[in-house]
Order: C-alpha cells, then sequence, then structure tokens
C-alpha cells in the first residue's frame, strides 16, 4: 500500500547539500565575481528602505534647525565667517607652495602631479559592530562609485567603498578588523602597517620591530603603496608603544585622526588614472 507521506532527504543530507552549494558559490565568486550584479540589484532594492529609515531624523533634524534663535544664528554666522577668513589665509599660502612646487618639478624634469577628483556624500546609515565597523553614503554607481574607492571627512582618511549600489554605497572603516592601510610617520618616514581592532577608535600597527624610530604623538599619513588611498593624507596618531623584549614585535596603538562615530558628511576621492568618472548631478563640469 502506497503511504500517504512520502519522507525526503534527511536533515544531514540537507545541510550537507546546502553546505556544499553554498562553498560553491563563494569559489564561483571569488574566482569570476558573478555575484556582483546580484549584490548591485540587492544594495538598489533596499536603497527606498535605508532613506525610510532616516526620514524621520532629517524631519527632526530639519525642525531643530527651523527653530533657532536668532542669537544662535548670529553667533554661527560670526563664527562661520571667523573660520572662513582663516581658511582663505592657509588657502593662499597653500597656493604659494603648490606654485612653488611646481616650479621646482619642472626645475627637475619631475612628473607633475595632478589634483584628485572630490565629490562630497552624505552618511545616510550606520553599521557598527564588534565585527563590522562600516558606513552607508548616498551616492552610487549613478554618480561614478566604485568598489575600493577612497574616502575622507575634513580630517583625514575614514575607510574605502566596500560595496556599491547605484543610488548608495557600502564604505569600510579603517577601525573594521579587516582593513589595513599603509602608513608612513611624518616625521620619520618610517612605513608601517596599521590594521583595524573592531574598536572605533583604535588601530594597532603591524609588525613593528622593537628598535622602531616611531615615537609616541608621531603622525602617520597614508603612504600611497597598494594603489587604494592616495599619498600624504592624515590618518592616525601612535597612542602608545610597548617594548615588550617576549615578544617578537613592539606593540603599537594609534588612534585615528577622524572621529569615526560622529562622521556625517564624507569626501570621494577619484585618482587621476582611474577608469571610472565622477558624474556631477549639478555641476557637469566640475
Amino acid at each position: 500500500m502506497k503511504t500517504l507521506f512520502v519522507r525526503g532527504p534527511s536533515l544531514l543530507s540537507r545541510l550537507v547539500l546546502a553546505l556544499a552549494c553554498s562553498f560553491l558559490l563563494i569559489f564561483i565568486d571569488h574566482r569570476l565575481q558573478a555575484m556582483q550584479p546580484v549584490r548591485l540589484f540587492l544594495n538598489s532594492l533596499v536603497t527606498p528602505v535605508q532613506y525610510l529609515a532616516i526620514l524621520p531624523e532629517q524631519i527632526l533634524s530639519g525642525f531643530s534647525e527651523s527653530i533657532k534663535t536668532q542669537d544662535q544664528l548670529s553667533d554661527e554666522n560670526q563664527r562661520l565667517k571667523k573660520q572662513l577668513l582663516e581658511l582663505q589665509g592657509q588657502l593662499q599660502q597653500f597656493q604659494f607652495i603648490t606654485n612653488e612646487n611646481k616650479r621646482l618639478r619642472e626645475l627637475l624634469g619631475s612628473e607633475q602631479r595632478v589634483p584628485n577628483r572630490r565629490m562630497v556624500a552624505e552618511v545616510i546609515a550606520v553599521a557598527s559592530e564588534p565585527f563590522s565597523q562600516q558606513l552607508v553614503i548616498n551616492k552610487g554607481t549613478l554618480s561614478g562609485v566604485y568598489e575600493g574607492q577612497a574616502v575622507l571627512d575634513n580630517r583625514g582618511i575614514i575607510g574605502q567603498v566596500q560595496d556599491v549600489g547605484s543610488n548608495t554605497a557600502r564604505v569600510l572603516l579603517i577601525s573594521d578588523q579587516s582593513h589595513a592601510i599603509p602608513l608612513r610617520s611624518e616625521r620619520s618616514d618610517i612605513r608601517v602597517l596599521a590594521q583595524g581592532t573592531g574598536e572605533i577608535g583604535r588601530l594597532q600597527l603591524m609588525f613593528v620591530p622593537h628598535s622602531t624610530g616611531l615615537k609616541e604623538g608621531d603622525l602617520l599619513v597614508s603612504s600611497g603603496l597598494g594603489g587604494v588611498y592616495p599619498e600624504g593624507y592624515p590618518v592616525a596618531r601612535i597612542r602608545s608603544i610597548v617594548r615588550d623584549e617576549s615578544l617578537p614585535f613592539a606593540q603599537v596603538q594609534a588612534d585615528p585622526i577622524s572621529a569615526l562615530d560622529r562622521v556625517r558628511n564624507v569626501l570621494l576621492l577619484w585618482r587621476s588614472d582611474d577608469q571610472q568618472q565622477p558624474i556631477y548631478e549639478d555641476q557637469p563640469d566640475a
């Protein structure tokens, strides 16, 4: 007699089949980047949900800005005027140094440095967890954003683009455990490798010998090695150096220059040799 309910494969067989399919998809994606269109589609699919999630915050922020008193607006206006005057003075000195550097390079026959192209983006979501230090910004492939692109704020480098959708992109912060960045000391030009620790305000320098010439307080800037980050941008400052002879390397901790937990606006950089081009919405010729 035929049974009413037919018993299918066992749970163990289903688990093994699911694991085999997962490993196969991971291998295909790693070798052939076959899942890239799927990730792009999923990122674009959740974009409306992300914008809807931050809508109440934007409404409250706009409301609080609209009820500022006249005295507060006057004080803020005076402060911004003073800051603008100081920045204009620094810009004049910067322009003088740039022209002088250009003349020296022409005299020495060195290659001229082309300025990086830039675009401002806004942070719309934050994913700060022990195993994930990421931000979501409101620019994507429609603006020319690409994976691996360097991201800065008004103080220095904060990370790089990891995943890109049509209107959003996910930024991997330098504090993430899976992130590493080659740096050099501004004072001594010693090259080091900084890795994220999973804590939002701490980096660890890897493979630093006990005889290093680094000192506490040294500013670490991007070295330009690796082809991701342009050279010379501030990244971190050394906080402590522990030379324990029982360990193979010195234990060096550094603090990021930028306040990674309070980033609101970021700056996307395009190198002069990038194949992708920034696509500006309101300034096509910027």
